[in-house]
């Protein structure tokens, strides 16, 4: 008969140790993801196709906004929206007046020649108007806030973009399994 207490016996016995060992194991392991979890911050990828003044927008604001919240943010571009990190071309993005249900020219006057020149104009008066930020404002609020802008490298190739032309602090040369671990790695994956 043993004299140990139930106490003494458990810290002695085999399987019991196994038990307490591997209890401890997964405390440590717990501890660990929650301290993971409280470095995590929000990860948001958005894929930028569009190389209109309108389209050039919201692909900026989402960023520049997420990355106010504090978010990784990273932009793709790819073919047109390359256009929006060319430092000269961004200033002069157009806004297409044919086939926008919402634009306030008919479809039928909206073909007609100089149309998308006068819509573009109309545009940007109501951006000045407004005082709303402009593509170059929003570029450059983005990259100090610290959002990737990323440009194609396919597209540079196929559209021959000289990476000189772009926004300084753009990232050239990125190709699409980048993007793709990136978009993978993220919280939020946009195509705009």
């Amino acid at each position: 008969m043993s004299t140990d207490s139930p106490t003494e016996q458990a810290t002695t016995d085999p399987s019991t140790a196994n038990v307490q060992e591997q209890l401890d194991e997964l405390r440590a392991e717990l501890a660990a993801m929650k301290s993971d979890d409280a470095d995590d911050q929000k990860r948001m990828t958005i894929i930028a196709t569009k190389g209109t003044l309108d389209m050039a927008y919201p692909p900026l604001i989402l960023a520049s906004t997420a990355a106010a919240f504090g978010w990784d943010v990273t932009v793709f571009h790819t073919f047109w929206g390359l256009e929006m990190l060319h430092e000269e071309r961004s200033k002069e993005l157009k806004l297409s007046s044919v086939g926008n249900p919402n634009m306030p020219v008919p479809n039928v006057l909206a073909a007609l020649p100089g149309m998308d020149r006068m819509t573009t104009w109309m545009m940007n008066r109501r951006i000045e108007d407004n005082d709303t930020a402009t593509i170059e404002e929003l570029i450059d609020t983005s990259l100090e806030m610290g959002v990737e802008l990323q440009a194609c490298q396919m597209t540079q190739d196929l559209m021959d973009y000289d990476e000189a032309e772009f926004y300084d602090g753009v990232t050239t040369g990125v190709g699409a399994a980048t993007a793709l671990e990136h978009m993978a790695d993220a919280d939020i994956q946009l195509l705009v």
